[in-house]
């Protein structure tokens, strides 16, 4: 199948969105269909307020038209409601074309946590951007709830995947990378902004060290407030799955996660995670014997850290081992809204008679 994939988060962006679109690309494509990504990189852009990592694409609209028209996608996804989502969500209702989407970030808490816009206005331009949709994506049962509460429809599950082979306990012979520090080491991976929630485990009285490893807005503000915790910068790859290998504990603070790839990333490298009880944790973690739920979402954590020393690492791998990028890109693949074949469908015969009509100006 031919799939047009648009997305406003991509590579360089270093998030749990653009992991799950970049790897399920690669499967898609070894399994045989073929995948165009339009994606900030291909156009001019400007740095997203407060989020200068993010890049939005400037002057989508014209150009995302002439790559539909070149690829003559039999489906559409949607990934993000930026410009290039927008661009691509018009494209599809002039031309009466059918399209999912998907819901990776909760974008309403996100924006109402940086700027005084109330959440209820989030919502609204969410469900006004879904509602087109024939499938609305969605990670988790709490996230699918939590969505139709707010009026959502067409909602669908879509899990995720982890690399098991970059997320792996730390191996006999190999060195601790964080050695030197007292134990046992309680870590936090992702980006420290105030969406994450991070100074809720920056501020816990634990043994041993604490360890933040990621970047962002907060870094240096988080870094001088608690001088006992480390703070390591952005970690990538290899180096970085070595680094959750090399932990005891990974504290996942974070209430406004849709899912929380971190989660499975940390899992996989045996290290069992606590948590609030927040959409993501509390969809994963319940009954896996591979991490604890703090009674709230706004204490216990510290005794949820410190009950994940007892929990039996070969168990928290084991559990993180059902997940595969495979199994998440074909739950993907069955979510996508049937085409009609290209060749029954008078809209896409009349854009290959353009097509040819192009290339023999053009010769």
């Amino acid at each position: 199948m031919r799939i047009l994939l648009a997305t406003d988060a991509w590579e360089p962006q270093v998030n749990g969105v653009v992991r799950t679109l970049s790897r399920v690309t690669e499967e898609l494509r070894a399994m045989g269909h073929i995948v165009d990504v339009v994606s900030p990189d291909q156009f001019p852009t400007f740095p997203l307020p407060t989020y200068p990592e993010i890049k939005l694409a400037i002057g989508a609209y014209e150009p995302v038209q002439e790559r539909f028209k070149l690829f003559e996608p039999e489906a559409i996804h949607i990934a993000t409601e930026g410009p290039i989502g927008l661009a691509a969500r018009r494209i599809c209702l002039e031309w009466k074309l059918p399209f999912t989407t998907s819901y990776h970030t909760k974008f309403p808490e996100y924006v109402s946590a940086r700027l005084p816009l109330p959440l209820a206005a989030g919502y609204t331009y969410m469900r006004w951007f879904h509602k087109p949709s024939g499938r609305l994506m969605v990670a988790t049962p709490t996230m699918r709830d939590e969505l139709a509460k707010h009026g959502f429809r067409n909602l669908s599950p879509w899990s995720r995947g982890v690399d098991t082979d970059i997320f792996k306990p730390r191996q006999p012979g190999e060195p601790d990378l964080f050695e030197g520090l007292a134990r046992p080491i309680f870590l936090n991976v992702g980006r420290v902004a105030v969406e994450k929630n991070i100074e809720a485990f920056a501020s816990l009285d634990l043994p041993g060290t604490k360890v933040v490893i990621g970047d962002g807005p907060q870094r240096e503000e988080l870094a001088e407030k608690y001088p006992e915790v480390k703070f390591l910068g952005a970690k990538f790859g290899d180096e970085l799955g070595r680094y959750f290998g090399c932990a005891d504990v990974f504290c996942f603070p974070s209430l406004t996660d849709t899912f929380g790839l971190v989660i499975l990333e940390a899992m996989a490298a045996g290290v069992p995670v606590a948590a609030f009880s927040a959409p993501g944790p509390v969809d994963i973690i319940p009954g896996s014997n591979a991490g604890v739920l703090a009674p709230g979402q706004t204490e216990g954590l510290r005794e949820a850290c410190l009950a994940c020393l007892d929990l039996d690492r070969t168990v928290v791998r084991k559990f993180a081992e059902r997940f595969s990028w495979r199994a998440c890109a074909e739950e993907f693949f069955r979510n996508l809204q049937p085409y009609p074949e290209p060749e029954k469908t008078r809209f896409w015969r009349r854009l290959r008679r353009l097509a040819r009509l192009r290339k023999k100006t053009a010769a």
